[in-house]
């Protein structure tokens, strides 16, 4: 990967929150745990990967490309649940947090599939997916807390495949930010016969893209996109199909990143430790 320095714009409204905590003026809110997956489908020139551009109207990450994704529910960490794959003590190792997180976490991510792209990577056993229907009654249920996923799982019989994910990367937003998760990365690819969603109520568009075309977007300035969902591109431009990603996945490791910025008079400066071409410098003026 290319770790040279760049000279990326800050964002509208950074330099004054960074000042704000750098003074101590605002105290940083804590990070809410979260998941995202980046589900890949083949095609003829390489894996795909399945992008949401949220509605400007969001309160996190307005008008941004972005992966399905959301928080975690504490109470998934706490559900008897069908399982397949790693269990919840094999995912706490590989995440780094005890079990009933790992759980939840694994949860989120399965959830967060299945709620916005319609991709359910459960079936009724530990060696098959679900059959393709018309789930669009229960995504809503779950959207809008009036179901738990344990709840709608042992509704219809299905397992939970955790062996279906991937632990790619996690990414903590910095604690300049108003709205701060601690999100865990997971991959997946698209089951067969299953078909993500066309529509997203959360996203104005949503699109199949190969990890370098998105890039390729985001460096023209087409794509807008956060730090870390542009980073997991590119580390996955160079992954021939679905499931080495899932492969690779397996030889990560999952240490948290996390932005700082320095202050130094106008002059600021925002790294993330291990990716250069991610910086921001420059003066910025109080105004």
């Amino acid at each position: 990967m290319d770790h040279r320095a760049t000279t990326l714009p800050m964002p509208p409204g950074w330099p004054a929150r960074i000042r704000a905590v750098d003074s101590g003026a605002a105290t940083p809110p804590a990070a809410k745990p979260a998941a995202t997956v980046v589900l890949l489908r083949d095609a003829a020139t390489g894996p795909e990967a399945y992008l949401l551009r949220r509605r400007t109207s969001m309160a996190f990450a307005a008008g941004m490309y972005a992966y399905p994704g959301g928080g975690v529910d504490p109470r998934d960490g706490e559900a008897e649940l069908a399982w397949a794959g790693p269990g919840p003590e094999e995912w706490a190792r590989r995440l780094g947090v005890d079990a009933r997180t790992a759980q939840a976490v694994v949860c989120a991510a399965v959830r967060e599939t299945f709620e916005e792209a319609g991709v359910l990577l459960a079936g009724p056993d530990a060696r098959s997916i679900a059959e393709p229907r018309d789930w669009s009654a229960e995504r809503a249920a779950l959207e809008a807390h009036e179901l738990s996923f344990a709840d709608f799982l042992r509704a219809h019989g299905l397992v939970l495949r955790s062996d279906l994910l991937g632990g790619w990367a996690r990414w903590i937003t910095p604690e300049f930010e108003e709205r701060r998760y601690d999100t865990w990365f997971f991959v997946a690819a698209l089951p067969s016969g299953q078909r993500a969603a066309l529509e997203v109520g959360e996203a104005d568009r949503v699109a199949w893209m190969t990890p370098a075309e998105a890039v390729r977007g985001y460096d023209e300035g087409r794509f807008g996109m956060l730090p870390p969902t542009v980073t997991v591109l590119r580390e996955l431009s160079a992954v021939p199909s679905a499931a080495e990603a899932l492969t690779a996945a397996g030889r990560r490791a999952l240490d948290p990143v996390l932005g700082r910025a320095e202050v130094r008079g106008d002059r600021m400066t925002v790294r993330w430790p291990g990716y250069d071409e991610l910086t921001i410098d420059g003066d910025f003026p109080e105004a």
